[in-house]
């Protein structure tokens, strides 16, 4: 019997490369239930920003491929924007982007006793995050991450 792969995973794996040949970044996937409706929202960079043509140019792209391949096979509301300055961390090459900026992360469970960390992201090592804390490093692994952000800071380019 084979697993069945969730639906924001199975529009990620099939979007992701067509994207990367646009010179476009494709950030997160969320498949969600909204009051009654479902919505898939896609999450997209690039290196001089996303312009509103991006988006509606993804959005096509990606309802032509969702409905070719039939993964979503119910209406759903399709969304496509950029992440936004406190965008979200979820995977190692984020993690490496984002070296050196400030991050506040939440973990699922306590690690030494806390489960919230804010700090300066120095490193990714071996699925762990390695963060400046109050001037000490902190690993936290990535299987423990409940919620990563960047932090915005007034001041700063992103």
């Amino acid at each position: 019997m084979t697993k069945k792969v969730p639906v924001a995973q199975s529009v990620m794996d099939l979007i992701e490369p067509v994207l990367a040949t646009k010179g476009l970044e494709l950030v997160d996937v969320e498949y969600k239930k909204e009051g009654h409706d479902q919505v898939l929202r896609i999450f997209i960079d690039k290196e001089e920003g996303v312009t509103v043509d991006d988006c509606q140019n993804v959005s096509r792209l990606t309802g032509d491929l969702i409905d070719v391949e039939e993964i979503i096979k119910i209406p759903f509301s399709l969304e496509v924007s950029s992440p936004g300055l406190s965008r979200s961390l979820k995977r190692e090459k984020d993690f490496l982007k984002f070296k050196g900026k400030r991050v506040h992360l939440h973990s699922l469970s306590p690690i030494d006793d806390r489960r919230k960390f804010s700090g300066t992201l120095v490193d990714f090592k071996d699925q762990n995050i390695v963060m400046d804390l109050d001037g000490k490093p902190f690993k936290i692994p990535l299987s423990q991450v409940a919620k990563a952000n960047l932090v915005v800071e007034i001041g700063e380019a992103p």
